[in-house]
């Protein structure tokens, strides 16, 4: 017995913690969105309180493909659509309420948005998950909270059972205080039919989700970023997910509403402060009262993603003009499916590379191959400048994906220096950029 203990208190050391194929996996998506139409749509409200009839849904021109279009050309990889919210409507005519699009002239009660919105996701290469949200203040029995139980776990067996596989599962605990759920009966539900699915959840709502919230409605991820979690002693792998919504402070669409989109700008910003601290960026679409994203939205949906790409497209990589490109192929190639190992057993190392002449950026991107965990502690970016190193910028965490901005230098020696790991240090991707060249244009 002592020697077992022995063995399980070393797997929990906070180093040693790996992630999942399938969290290796969602990480590499980088980009999401969360979809919200339902009822307050067309009442410009943000939180129903499920007393809206069913008759307000009724949308004219419902087109899920548009969503994926403009999506997709956001960078986006992946979307999650709110089955239910709060008002406790469902979108799918679900079997367990009449509160649903089955008592709406949608489509003459006869539609389907769930399915919709799934066949529409996959016909553009995205991945599909879901909202069901726990807090409903419109079903009767939620004042009893083993009959509710009962009721959201049905309507969680609908959803996935009956929409293909699930890249993720969103559970989130707002408004839900002195309440309390069975989650142990929803997870093992959900595992049933997807065992694949990532939970994601506030970690002080569900300590053995498999995703974080990052704790705010902004888009920010603080610089030291540990994928690792640690609560109370509990670890686990659970990587953070910032979601934010394209309009500020909105997550449905409101009527007179256009001063409240973000601007490429913020965008860009946000984009910095998530995927490039190694966190997940979750954009919060809304389709307007006809069924459609507006047309400012899919404009800049589109303008984003061409200013993520016009700055960080492979072919933009300086790093991989060295003249000693070779010893570092696999981290210069912008091919995340090679990587470059520092000697085995080394708790530090460097990626030095130099070139035939001088190059100007003011940014430099690196990733981390987290198969065995994370594992890089401090790092610093130097240049030579005169005869001497100078270092432009540190930081502790890499993780998935590290960007980091500094004012433009230019010089013919870079280094990516490993100063501190708890482990073999293995690099994806050591790039660098010249954004402000790009940003001039």
């Amino acid at each position: 017995m002592i020697m077992l203990w022995a063995t399980f208190s070393l797997a929990q050391n906070f180093t040693h913690v790996k992630p999942t194929p399938q969290q290796i996996a969602w990480q590499d998506l980088e980009i999401g969105a969360i979809i919200h139409f339902g009822p307050n749509t067309f009442m410009d409200r943000e939180w129903g309180d499920g007393t809206a009839d069913p008759s307000v849904f009724n949308p004219s021109s419902v087109d899920p493909e548009q969503w994926m279009r403009a999506a997709k050309s956001a960078g986006v990889k992946y979307v999650v659509f709110v089955a239910k919210h709060h008002d406790g409507f469902c979108l799918w005519p679900t079997a367990k309420s009449q509160y649903s699009i089955k008592s709406s002239p949608w489509k003459a009660g006869q539609g389907d948005l769930v399915r919709d919105v799934a066949a529409a996701a996959r016909k553009y290469g995205l991945k599909f998950g879901v909202y069901l949200s726990p807090w409903d203040r419109h079903e009767p029995s939620y004042q009893d909270s083993a009959a509710y139980d009962g009721y959201y776990l049905a309507q969680l067996n609908e959803l996935v059972a009956t929409y293909g596989e699930l890249v993720e599962f969103w559970l989130d605990g707002a408004g839900s205080a002195g309440h309390v759920y069975d989650f142990d009966r929803y997870v093992d539900n959900l595992r049933v039919y997807q065992p694949n699915t990532l939970i994601f959840a506030d970690a002080a709502l569900l300590k053995y989700g498999d995703i974080r919230w990052v704790g705010n409605e902004d888009g920010g991820t603080p610089e030291e970023n540990w994928n690792v979690l640690d609560l109370r002693g509990y670890l686990r792998y659970r990587p953070a997910e910032a979601d934010t919504p394209l309009r500020k402070n909105h997550w449905f669409w409101h009527p007179h509403d256009e001063n409240s989109l973000k601007s490429v700008g913020e965008l860009m910003d946000i984009y910095h402060q998530t995927v490039g601290r190694g966190a997940q960026l979750m954009i919060g679409l809304a389709p307007d009262d006809r069924g459609l994203l507006p047309d400012a939205d899919v404009s800049r949906l589109k303008e984003f993603g061409e200013a993520v790409n016009s700055i960080y497209a492979p072919e933009k990589n300086l790093a991989a003009r060295a003249t000693n490109a070779s010893a570092y192929h696999a981290a210069l190639d912008s091919d995340p499916d090679t990587m470059w190992s520092a000697p085995e057993r080394s708790h530090s190392a460097t990626i030095d590379l130099v070139f035939a002449h001088p190059i100007s950026f003011d940014r430099a991107l690196t990733m981390e191959w987290l198969v065995d965990g994370q594992k890089v502690q401090k790092y610093a970016i130097q240049v030579v400048v005169g005869a001497k190193w100078k270092t432009v910028c540190s930081g502790t965490t890499i993780g998935h994906k590290k960007i980091d901005l500094f004012p433009r230098i230019s010089t013919q020696h870079v280094r990516l220096n490993l100063l501190s790991a708890s482990g073999t240090a293995r690099i994806r991707e050591f790039q660098l950029f010249d954004g402000t060249r790009t940003s001039a244009r």
